[in-house]
């Protein structure tokens, strides 16, 4: 039988628990990051208008790439689309009109949310109703600004 030196032993001891310790701050460091995400409440209103409280005009500051969740509320307007969607709410590059990926959203009455990342490339940006709400359709729009 080896009989191991007290300090060999210590010492593992020591390394297992910094491991262990900095494995810890690594995880919970990664849960704060992906609970720290900005929510942004919007209202796509009767009156085919976006609105955010408290702003006069309806424009959203993100940063390139920033995981962001909206929380959006849908009030019907005149019209809606067959599947029950009363507003659309789409992301489109100003520079190209091309619509950013995954920011095509349709919106039922009442509150939904939605887990979203900015794009990546910086710039202005603009977002449209999809749906015929009503006459006020075509004015239907907001700002977003993407910054580096």
């Amino acid at each position: 039988m080896k009989v191991i030196p007290a300090c060999f032993i210590a010492l593992f001891l020591t390394a297992c628990a910094s491991d262990a310790a900095q494995t810890a701050a690594q995880t919970e460091a990664q849960t704060a990051a992906s609970t720290n995400v900005r929510t942004i409440e919007i209202l796509a209103d009767k009156d085919s208008q976006y609105k955010i409280e408290g702003k006069a005009s309806p424009t959203i500051t993100l940063h390139a790439g920033e995981a962001v969740k909206l929380v959006i509320t849908a009030k019907k307007a005149k019209n809606m689309n067959r599947d029950g969607s009363v507003h659309g709410f789409a992301l489109l590059r100003s520079k190209d009109g091309a619509k950013v990926a995954n920011w095509n959203l349709l919106l039922h009455p009442g509150v939904q949310e939605f887990q979203l990342q900015a794009p990546s490339e910086p710039g202005e940006y603009h977002v449209v109703c999809t749906v015929i709400c009503s006459s006020g359709h075509e004015d239907m729009s907001m700002t977003v600004i993407v910054t580096a």
